[in-house]
């Protein structure tokens, strides 16, 4: 009698989870979800995701699934169940609905190494602001002027090469990208002891937030955490000066820079400024490089490509020396026109940015797949960049296809369906990047005084691989023979 009691007593309790469980389960079974698998507890697939591959191609991982489930499949990618995208037409719906249908949702480790208030994980009204100080930094007037910052650390990053040295030319471009970056941000002149301990620390930045997050002593993001520290500290002190001196009516004019700017214009916190200054220090330095070399890496297996893009900048150097200029301008950018399709396909085929991370803010449907809310959401860029469906012979590096009219080679036109229209290497929506102008910039401008001034040719095999950030193991050794 005492155990019917209890039984009697526990019964709505035991019904009620039932009735739970049941509704879950029926809540689940509404969902038509894409093909896919959810690999092993916990960790999912994101080992297989995450394992390095060539560059130029999707990997063995995305490879499979996409052979297997289609270009939309189901996974569970860092620790979230996730929906993979390598539909272009998807990952362009989900970039244009930022904010109404997805938003960005980094994993939380790289908002613990590049700070809450960085572009990359910010959302909404604040991402927008940040953004806004960005663009407006990096104006159309502005790059004008900052195209002879780009000029002068080229040529200086150049003068450096000697004939059939062996160098690196990641560390080269590297250079090039983190002496700009630093200039126009805080002032900084290349060479300095500040400038140069500053370098130093960003190197360590850089390997913790590729790496693991695992904070523990001695690893990457253990000692990324330490130069993040440094790194804070160092545009603290800098920020305090620079209040000083416009406090005191000391201001300098050389001193044009993001920081002087974000002091006079915005109503940001010194926290925020110096997440700001550290993330776009990341942002325009790193990929910029990155972007760069893959350039010096793709040219050399194009003659044709280097024929023509000597003959399109001997053509503006040969203007230029008639009307008695030196350095460029830009009208002279505007005229590299076969420029802009090797920067294009340069990227295209490379895919700095592979991939993206989103969430759903509430349920989706697209081509009869639900995405439910709260899933994790990966537009993977570099898989529709390297489509055979959309681009011909993928893997093949042609800027020929960027040319309007260009006689079958693969040309980008204007129609509703053209590759072009899915071409993001700078991602896309609200959430295009700010830099994507200068980048271009600094490839062009770097390009015309390579073709002019040097012949090279990879000194030692190495290639560019996906960790999933590119990178060249060897850092691609270069020889050089400068040009008379």
């Amino acid at each position: 009698m005492p155990d019917s009691h209890h039984l009697f007593f526990f019964l709505p309790s035991i019904l009620s989870l039932i009735l739970f469980f049941l509704l879950i389960k029926r809540k689940q079974r509404r969902y038509n979800l894409p093909p896919g698998n959810m690999g092993w507890p916990f960790v999912g697939e994101t080992m297989g995701y995450l394992r390095p591959y060539s560059a130029t191609s999707v990997g063995e991982f995305m490879h499979h699934h996409i052979s297997r489930y289609g270009n939309i499949y189901k996974s569970n990618l860092f620790g979230e169940k996730t929906i993979v995208s390598a539909d272009a037409g998807l990952n362009k719906f989900i970039l244009q609905n930022e904010g109404r249908l997805f938003e960005c949702s980094y994993p939380r480790s790289i908002g613990g190494i590049l700070g809450k208030w960085s572009m990359l994980v910010l959302v909404g009204d604040m991402h927008r602001d940040m953004r806004i100080i960005s663009l407006n930094f990096l104006s159309n007037a502005r790059l004008k002027t900052l195209l002879r910052e780009v000029e002068k650390h080229t040529l200086l990053v150049l003068s450096s090469w000697k004939e059939k040295c062996v160098f690196s030319a990641q560390d080269e471009a590297k250079k090039l990208t983190f002496n700009l970056m630093a200039k126009n941000i805080m002032s900084m002149d290349p060479g300095h002891a500040e400038t140069e301990q500053l370098k130093q620390e960003y190197v360590t930045f850089m390997k913790g937030v590729v790496s693991a997050p695992l904070n523990l002593p001695g690893t990457a993001y253990r000692k990324a955490l330490q130069s993040r520290s440094t790194i804070l500290k160092f545009i603290e002190r800098k920020m305090v000066e620079r209040k000083r001196k416009m406090k005191e009516g000391k201001e300098n004019a050389e001193e044009d820079d993001l920081l002087e700017w974000v002091l006079k214009h915005s109503n940001l916190s010194s926290e925020q400024i110096l997440d700001l200054i550290l993330s776009l220090l990341f942002a325009g330095h790193e990929t910029s490089s990155v972007a760069i070399t893959l350039a010096i890496y793709f040219l050399p297996g194009c003659p044709m490509a280097i024929q023509q893009l000597r003959e399109e900048h001997l053509e503006i150097a040969r203007a230029k020396k008639q009307s008695g200029e030196i350095e460029l301008n830009w009208d002279d950018y505007k005229k590299m026109e076969f420029t802009q399709c090797v920067i294009n396909e340069t990227l295209r085929l490379g895919n700095v940015v592979r991939f993206l991370h989103r969430k759903a803010l509430k349920d989706v449907r697209y081509k009869g797949y639900d995405i439910p809310c709260g899933w994790k959401v990966l537009p993977v860029i570099a898989a529709v960049h390297l489509d055979p469906c959309l681009f011909d012979h993928p893997q093949h590096f042609n800027p020929w296809r960027w040319q309007q009219n260009n006689g079958g080679h693969g040309s980008a036109t204007s129609s509703s369906s053209s590759p072009s229209n899915y071409f993001m290497p700078f991602g896309g929506g609200p959430r295009l990047c700010a830099g994507t102008e200068l980048a271009k910039l600094e490839m062009a401008v770097f390009i015309h005084h390579l073709v002019l001034k040097c012949q090279w040719e990879l000194a030692d095999t190495d290639e560019a691989f996906a960790f999933p950030f590119v990178d060249f193991p060897k850092g691609l050794p270069i020889r050089v023979q400068i040009l008379k």
